[in-house]
């Protein structure tokens, strides 16, 4: 499977993140790789961003690999990643970074370092009653309890400013950064209509937001916030109404994007994977990867974020290697 540069030829079929205006807006250079057989049959696509900043030029794919027409091996998939790291390498490339933590991929190159990632995703095909039925019986309840108590759902680009807040406030408690508010309006903006900016009201106050980009192929749970304490039930009656509003518009998936594997007990991360999968989603996974193009460039590089944050996500989670 060998690696090649093709036009974007995206559709609403394809996820929205391998869209050349959200590609545009999130890289300073992008496009998309063709995977072709050895008959130059185009078999699959990875779209990918260049991220430069100081001295480094920084691969970002902003979702995993698609396959085109009949789905390709895990084998066939590695030999194409494999051409993927000698495109970018030729391409001056310094290393491929840890993908957003929508891109859930089925394998890695040889020589990256990877680590087991996952993500709950709910068919959105199936009827409204046999979705609410797979949502464990406490997260049932609740959605019931804050529609009977009068939390209201809303949606619109109004509520673009209270959103951010709301993410931003909630990343600060767990001790971590956020966007910028002009950031933040830009990714909005990338995604033009194939965004929903949701909040749950009561009684006047803003209790939570949701920020998903969505395509037919797919609706990405990317950001959530909420007050310190909301009604009870409102953000679980949040995404049930968000799950039936995508099922309207004949959206296929509804994706929580990201868990972390086999989570510490009564952690953070332990808490954010048992709400996800208490809506009755599949757990799909899979791994997240990184690659040191330039070694000495990587090093520097890597060093640099283990002081600031303790490392990337990959850093975090390769110790886990070998649970799935």
């Amino acid at each position: 499977m060998l690696a090649k540069k093709i036009a974007i030829n995206w559709h609403p079929e394809l996820s929205i993140y391998a869209s050349e205006p959200f590609l545009k807006a999130v890289g300073d250079e992008y496009g998309w790789l063709g995977g072709f057989d050895e008959d130059q049959k185009l078999r699959c696509i990875l779209p990918y961003t260049i991220i430069k900043k100081a001295f480094f030029r920084m691969v970002r794919f902003r979702v995993e690999t698609i396959p085109i027409g009949e789905d390709i091996s895990i084998d066939q998939e590695k030999a194409f990643l494999n051409s993927v790291v000698d495109y970018f390498r030729n391409l001056g490339a310094d290393m491929i970074i840890p993908a957003t933590t929508n891109s859930i991929f089925r394998t890695y190159p040889d020589g990256s370092i990877a680590a087991p990632y996952g993500t709950f995703i709910i068919d959105l095909t199936q009827p409204e009653e046999i979705l609410l039925r797979c949502f464990n019986s406490t997260h049932r309840r609740k959605v019931r309890q804050a529609a009977k108590q009068g939390v209201q759902i809303h949606n619109g680009i109004e509520f673009l400013e209270k959103s951010y807040e709301l993410v931003r406030d909630t990343f600060k408690r767990s001790n971590m950064g956020f966007m910028s508010y002009e950031e933040f309006r830009s990714y909005v903006f990338s995604l033009d209509r194939n965004v929903q900016i949701m909040v749950a009201d009561y009684q006047g106050i803003i209790q939570g937001c949701i920020v998903v980009p969505f395509s037919l192929h797919t609706a990405y749970y990317v950001y959530g916030g909420s007050i310190q304490q909301p009604q009870t039930g409102a953000t679980n009656l949040l995404h049930w109404e968000a799950m039936k509003q995508f099922r309207k518009l004949g959206v296929k998936r509804y994706d929580f994007v990201g868990v972390r594997i086999n989570p510490k007990e009564g952690t953070r991360q332990e808490g954010l994977y048992a709400y996800k999968q208490r809506f009755g989603g599949k757990l799909i996974q899979g791994y997240m990867w990184k690659y040191p193009i330039r070694p000495l460039k990587y090093f520097a590089y890597a060093q640099a974020v283990r002081f600031q944050r303790g490392g990337d996500i990959v850093d975090q989670e390769r110790h886990k290697f070998g649970t799935i």
